[in-house]
């Protein structure tokens, strides 16, 4: 089995273990969330048409448990976003350009944190950093919009009990909301997100520790074979391609989940005749 193979094993395994982490981090956070939800929606549920004995005391005190939980879900989110925009992806960066090393045969010791280097983890960190707390702001003004709902939904309970189902329904808090207005599963989105974010962050590195560290302008992509260069369906395959190092740092990754991968052409440097996109 060759070095290349080894290496980019290792890359995958190490990158899934970052991967896993944050998104059991992440899942944990919304979970607070979910949880708070269900018990406004059990303590709704306890209220009967007519009868007010007890109910005002009850529902203010789970009132007040919900918009606790929302501090916690705030600070254990944002306490996530923090530390893996500031920590765990300068560690993934380092490991794609390790990565990129090992493929080269180069010790990882060639690897220094120059300002370029420094550069392009900054601003992939500041992005991320601020596509997460995006969506934690969104989730913060979902749940108060549910909250306020639960609480018309209490106000008359005269004529009959709270349909606690449709308060769900309406607000889902396990959900997130994409551009297109589709709601997708909080774990389904996480684990794209982070992985899109890792995988991303670790190809970057690995192009620009190609030309600073090792000289080359281009590098061999590995990846699924029915995988396009600019997005999963682009004619243009991108597995088994040599790219210039400028294409990767442009499409380090093409969709969510890509296993994209790249590897050092060493024997390329200084070339002149090689076109970018060129199968091997």
């Amino acid at each position: 089995m060759s070095t290349r193979v080894r290496s980019g094993r290792t890359l995958r395994s190490r990158l899934l273990a970052y991967i896993t982490d944050a998104v059991t981090r992440l899942r944990s956070a919304w979970s607070i969330l979910t949880i708070a939800q269900t018990r406004l929606l059990n303590a709704l549920a306890t209220i009967r048409p007519g009868r007010s004995s007890g109910t005002g005391t009850r529902l203010r005190a789970a009132i007040a448990a919900f918009n606790t939980s929302l501090g916690t879900f705030a600070r254990a989110a944002g306490a996530f976003a923090e530390r893996w925009a500031a920590t765990d992806l300068p560690l993934v960066y380092r490991e794609g350009a390790w990565t990129l090393l090992d493929n080269a045969d180069r010790h990882n010791g060639l690897f220094q944190w120059t300002n370029r280097h420094r550069a392009a983890i900054t601003g992939l960190s500041a992005q991320y950093y601020a596509d997460l707390t995006s969506r934690i702001s969104e989730a913060l003004r979902r749940a108060r919009a549910f909250l306020r709902a639960a609480q018309d939904a209490a106000r008359d309970t005269l004529s009959a009990r709270i349909n606690t189902a449709l308060l769900r329904r309406d607000h889902p808090l396990d959900t997130v909301i994409y551009g297109n207005n589709a709601r997708h599963p909080v774990d389904a989105w996480a684990n794209a997100a982070v992985t899109w974010q890792a995988v991303t962050t670790a190809n970057t590195a690995a192009a620009r520790t190609a030309l600073d560290e090792l000289g080359t302008e281009f590098v061999e992509v590995r990846d699924g074979a029915d995988c396009g260069w600019t997005s999963h369906d682009d004619p243009d395959r991108a597995n088994r391609t040599v790219r210039t190092v400028q294409d990767a740092l442009a499409h380090p990754t093409s969709h969510p989940h890509c296993v994209r991968e790249l590897l050092p052409r060493i024997d390329l440097a200084g070339r002149t005749n090689i076109l970018s996109g060129a199968p091997l």
